[in-house]
């Protein structure tokens, strides 16, 4: 941990607050990065993503996993195929898109034997609704996965006493499983939100160093800085991201806390 992850991470600190060829510069590389239109850009496409994706990914993998867990046949052999995303390297999962929604993919070719005008979806707003639909596709099967181990944990006998009372399935899981769920879901929130960030393979692999305006990313802002060695305000943007996660993470953590004494 120290070698790899603390030890460089205090070196980008200290070249935020250099230049890229040597000195002091102060607070100057943190103006610069706030300043740059293009770090704006990407700063709102990455929020607007992450607001988007968090929700519908941990609606759709908590009532998912919350019927896998009810179902006894075939259950095994679900959690598998919803697991088999994770299996698929990046490069493949770009392929396919490329065959599906580049200007002469299938969706194209399909719509124009329909009459319809198709276009390159890659090069329009619709990208962004691609990439959700990637970011969800890839991590559904894992935060099932994290959704069965907390329903997995939660005592059988407490849903028995609930059913004893007259409590119907809708009851029991706003009123036990949900309450129960809770140490889960801040892990998994926590890791969503981080896996949110590795969307930019696919975005990267597919449309380049300069994508759709919808869905350039933060990534692609350091990765072009990285190209350029501007090296300066890489290393401020980076900081400035780890701060906004590290403060996340500590308001989801007080949060879930407050709550818990309540």
């Amino acid at each position: 941990m120290l070698i790899f992850y603390l030890i460089p991470f205090v070196d980008v600190v200290r070249r935020s607050f250099s230049r890229t060829m040597g000195g002091f510069s102060g607070l100057d590389n943190y103006g610069q990065v706030l300043s740059n239109s293009a770090f704006r850009l990407a700063a709102g496409n990455t929020l607007r993503f992450i607001a988007v994706c968090l929700p519908l990914l941990l609606a759709l993998s908590l009532g998912i996993s919350v019927l896998l867990y009810r179902l006894v046949w075939g259950s095994q052999l679900l959690k598998s195929a919803y697991l088999l995303p994770l299996a698929i390297p990046a490069a493949s999962v770009v392929l396919l898109w490329k065959l599906v929604f580049h200007e002469q993919g299938l969706l194209n070719a399909f719509l124009s034997f329909l009459h319809l005008n198709g276009a390159d979806w890659m090069n329009t707003h619709a990208a962004f609704g691609v990439l959700v639909f990637t970011y969800i596709w890839k991590n559904l099967g894992y935060d099932i996965i994290l959704w069965t181990a907390g329903l997995a944990s939660i005592p059988e006998s407490i849903y028995e006493a609930a059913r004893v009372d007259g409590a119907g399935e809708w009851t029991c899981f706003w009123r036990i499983t949900l309450p129960n769920l809770r140490p889960a879901a801040f892990t998994i929130v926590v890791l969503s939100v981080l896996n949110s960030f590795k969307v930019f393979r696919e975005a990267y692999l597919v449309a380049g160093s300069y994508p759709q305006e919808s869905i350039y990313l933060l990534q692609h802002v350091f990765n072009n800085w990285f190209q350029d060695l501007s090296v300066d305000k890489m290393s401020a943007g980076s900081v400035l991201l780890a701060l906004v996660i590290l403060v996340f993470v500590l308001l989801l953590q007080r949060s879930w806390d407050r709550e818990d004494l309540s």
